[in-house]
């Protein structure tokens, strides 16, 4: 990692102190057209919020559903086979890609994304470009695949794989599998970056990280957010197993940004920072949240970063969740420009001001309609679960609060409804539109034991449940503080986001 990245000096001079889900099987331009009318008074998505709809142009159109389709006939993403031989090939045969410039590589169970997203943020206020790659998609797989901060567009996403297309259909013929979806993605995503050029990439791990496909690229520095259970019958039983995969991300002396984590991960993480001799940076030690209060819009923070305090910071994501991923983001930024290393010495306030003010995380307590409010949560799992929960209390006051929730048949979902029975007067149990969602009668089954079969509600359809919802909360009276929370998995909030925006609307 050079001392000075390309861009600038971004110091200010002065001297401180030291998901994996599938991509829809559904044809997804019925839930785009809304098969139901959802009442007006929606708050149609902000434009700056990075959630791509499908191409105006209907050629493109078409081309793009060819290549989702093709896309589809692979391994899905919840089909895993624990090796990098296939993906070593591919970078093998096209030339490395992910090997022209510098990363950022990011694994954890809870916040991946938003972590990214925020470390985007920052280095493009800092005038370097970016490409950054997460996963899953809320609504369009063109999100995946972003650079300078905006999604690639659907020309260049269907350029990008074909010019691709016969080298993997090589490594396709000389291996036992073909290439899966997400490897096909990441090298996509790869080659994409190198192609730009961008000066730095951002990537989130889809599952685990040692043998994650993302996992060929060598990071000066290497972020694990919060480890905690989920996937456990491909990772392990405990955050101590599971951190094992994790910690095969942080390679040989690059610096490892540990969110706070379970005692047993913290070991893991910890052990294997020292086998590689890489760098440590402990949220709660080396850097932290010093003060947060809630705000309109959002939450206004202290940080403390590797190399000093950073007052006043404007975050627009709700929850106690979002600072934390916040103050991991700006180490990371911080060690990948030497700060705590080379140099003792903080980033520029006002641009680390500019740089989190415009962060957005679509699908993470997000409000999409008014009167009642209804909000999307993408938790999957307990631990996101529990955030959100704490989240919705501290930031809406709601006073009947509806859930809606349609999990992936794979998760936890005992412990998803759990956490969340607590805030839920009642709870409209629903499915999306993938194979991979929990059977509808199996989930009220399970609500009614967590619930009680009086606060429970059961519609097989997304845009009845949105319905039902709305409906329980409005017969509580206009100025009753009722609301709706959308949660579950990342698939039922983006198609509820469709459902519940432009596209959605009578005609």
């Amino acid at each position: 990692m050079s001392e000075h990245p390309p861009g600038g000096d971004p110091f200010d001079g002065d001297d401180g102190p030291p998901e994996a889900n599938e991509i829809r099987e559904a044809d997804m331009a019925v839930i785009e057209a809304g098969s139901r009318t959802l009442r007006a008074q929606v708050t149609p998505p902000a434009p700056e919020d990075d959630v791509p709809g499908r191409p105006a142009d209907p050629a493109v159109d078409q081309e793009l559903r060819a290549v989702e389709e093709e896309l589809l006939g692979r391994w899905p993403e919840t089909k895993l086979d624990p090796s990098l031989d296939r993906m070593t090939a591919l970078m093998d045969i096209i030339g490395e890609p992910q090997r022209s410039y510098p990363a950022i590589h990011i694994t954890g169970t809870n916040g991946k994304t938003s972590t990214a997203r925020m470390i985007e943020r920052l280095l493009l206020a800092f005038e370097l470009r970016t490409g950054r790659y997460t996963s899953p998609h809320v609504q369009s797989v063109t999100e995946r695949i972003s650079l300078d901060g905006t999604p690639i567009s659907a020309e260049r996403f269907i350029e990008t794989y074909r010019d691709l297309q016969p080298y993997i259909g090589m490594v396709d013929e000389s291996r036992p599998h073909r290439l899966s979806f997400f490897e096909v993605l990441t090298g996509m995503a790869y080659a994409a970056f190198a192609d730009a050029p961008v000066d730095v990439a951002v990537v989130e791990v889809g599952m685990g990280g040692g043998w994650d496909a993302t996992n060929v690229v060598d990071a000066a520095v290497a972020v694990v957010t919060p480890v905690a259970l989920d996937h456990t019958d491909r990772l392990g039983g405990t955050p101590g197993e599971i951190a094992v995969e994790k910690a095969g991300i942080i390679k040989t002396a690059a610096t490892a940004v540990l969110a706070q984590q379970p005692t047993d991960a913290a070991k893991v993480l910890l052990k294997r920072a020292v086998e590689v001799d890489a760098t440590v940076a402990r949220e709660g030690l080396e850097f932290g949240v010093v003060r947060r209060e809630v705000a309109v819009g959002g939450q206004m923070l202290t940080l403390r970063g590797l190399g000093g305090e950073y007052e006043q910071v404007f975050l627009p994501l709700h929850g106690e969740h979002q600072a934390h991923n916040a103050a991991v983001a700006l180490a990371a930024v911080e060690a990948f420009f030497g700060i705590g290393s080379m140099h003792h010495r903080t980033l520029d306030l006002e641009t680390v001001r500019e740089a989190f003010a415009a962060v957005t995380s679509p699908g993470r307590l997000e409000v999409v309609r008014r009167s009642p409010t209804v909000v999307l949560d993408a938790a999957h799992n307990p631990a996101g679960a529990q955030a959100t929960a704490a989240a919705v209390g501290e930031v809406f006051g709601f006073t009947h609060l509806v859930g809606v929730v349609g999990p992936s048949g794979d998760k936890d979902v005992r412990g998803l409804l759990e956490a969340f029975e607590p805030v839920f007067a009642e709870v409209v149990v629903t499915r999306n539109s993938t194979q991979r969602a929990m059977d509808v009668d199996a989930l009220a089954a399970l609500a009614v034991e967590v619930f009680g079969e009086d606060r429970v509600q059961v519609e097989p359809r997304l845009d009845d449940a949105l319905e039902a919802a709305i409906t329980l909360a409005e017969d509580e009276g206009e100025f009753s503080g009722a609301g709706v929370l959308v949660t579950g998995s990342v698939i039922t909030v983006g198609e509820a986001r469709l459902l519940l925006g432009p596209q959605g609307k009578a005609k």
